[in-house]
């Protein structure tokens, strides 16, 4: 599979509220900064595209200005896929290797994963990522790398990522139309995670929310491997929408309130503040409380957090998470989330920041292009794991196990 295009590799974020198009070069192995562009993302509704024209023409104008700042050519690229038809499942399955012990063979474990990922999903369902969590092998469990090892039975339990054909079939489409080629996807939790989560946080156990405009995707690393995935339905516009009817101002006037007074613990607010609110040719100038606001956010913060413990209660999770949690993307941003997460999910929390590359502007180091960085350095290793099929067989499956690619 090519990933690199006159030099460069480059991802797509297609976002409910932005189109960001993110371009590096490899100099000495490691990635370095050559252009981005970002547009407002239009034709898009509730995380999904809803009309092809206006969706696929922000996604040219991001690759535009990629290219004009990086001053190549950019004609294919990784896409993203987020959004409320992302699901995660687990399952288990393996392959009996006769009566006698037998060494364990890459091709056996490509047989035990295949055997795994058998389970019925829905005919519009598309796998995303096979992930597996660990390998069983006769009574041994545990086991990450079985290459080399000896039994006479072969299990996985394996952690699924799957989307929405139509939805998958719609976005590169949307690419297609910009003259971009989808090159690869991936699931903006499991790419979130790429740039921000260390090794110990993962087997300590850890849940990431990446809290976009339009959805929450969340995914709980334990003992160093997906253990859960899910999207929530809730995300930054939610809490746009709310200050604007609450307060009965424009969208864009609850989005400047939001991020230059927003607050999601009414307590932290001194009662008597006032707020003055920008005037519109409907409307006069007027104040109203601070604490008003922060009442508005911290309901949607509120249920956004109850949202998120019940999904982890039910994927079975709620417990292990040793780590805590991170909270990322635009989201993240809002004053007193990280106090109320904690209060609600009895684990610390903070704001995930990611790993920046070289050469990387200040402005694209904050949380809400989490996904976007982090889907560049998945790329990256994806890449790193092919060019090295000449290795050994254990080395081979070692890598595409963590790209999540058997």
């Amino acid at each position: 599979m090519k990933y690199r295009d006159d030099g460069l590799l480059t991802v797509i974020d297609v976002g409910s509220s932005k189109v960001v198009c993110l371009a590096a070069e490899l100099h000495d192995g490691a990635l370095r900064y050559r252009g981005h562009g970002i547009a407002e993302a239009r034709g898009m509704r509730r995380g999904l595209i809803s009309e092809l024209g206006p969706a696929s023409a922000c996604v040219r104008e991001a690759v535009e200005a990629a290219e004009k700042i990086s001053g190549g050519m950019i004609a294919s690229a990784v896409i993203g896929m987020g959004g409320p038809h992302v699901r995660g499942v687990n399952s288990r399955g393996g392959i009996s290797l006769g009566s006698r012990l037998r060494e364990i063979t890459r091709e056996e474990v490509r047989a035990a994963v295949d055997r795994a990922r058998s389970v019925s999903l829905a005919p519009d369902r598309e796998v995303l990522h096979l992930l597996p969590q660990e390998f069983l092998l006769d009574d041994q469990s545990g086991i990450h790398d079985p290459v080399g090892m000896i039994g006479s039975r072969l299990e996985v339990n394996l952690h699924m990522s799957t989307c929405a054909a139509g939805a998958l079939q719609n976005v590169v489409t949307c690419a297609n139309r910009a003259g971009v080629e989808v090159m690869d996807t991936v699931y903006e939790g499991v790419a979130a995670a790429e740039g921000i989560l260390s090794a110990d946080e993962r087997e300590m156990g850890i849940c990431l929310a990446d809290i976009g405009a339009g959805s929450t995707e969340l995914i709980v690393y334990f003992e160093g491997a997906v253990a859960h995935s899910a999207v929530l339905p809730i995300g930054g516009d939610h809490f746009t929408n709310d200050l604007a009817m609450g307060l009965h101002i424009s969208v864009a006037g609850a989005e400047r309130l939001k991020l230059e007074q927003g607050h999601a613990v009414v307590t932290a607010v001194p009662q008597l503040n006032q707020i003055e609110l920008v005037s519109t040719p409907d409307h006069a100038p007027r104040t109203v409380s601070h604490r008003l606001v922060a009442e508005i956010l911290e309901a949607r913060a509120t249920e956004l957090l109850k949202m998120m413990r019940d999904n982890l209660r039910q994927g079975g999770v709620l417990e292990a998470l040793g780590a805590g949690s991170v909270l990322t993307g635009g989201g993240a941003k809002l004053p007193g989330l990280l106090d109320l997460t904690e209060s609600m999910l009895r684990v610390q929390a903070r704001v995930g920041t990611p790993v920046p590359i070289s050469r990387l502007p200040h402005a694209l180091a904050g949380p809400e292009f989490a996904a976007t960085l982090g889907m560049m350095l998945y790329a990256h290793r994806k890449m790193q794991s092919r060019a090295g099929e000449d290795t050994t067989l254990r080395g081979k499956l070692r890598a595409k196990l963590f790209a999540g690619s058997l």
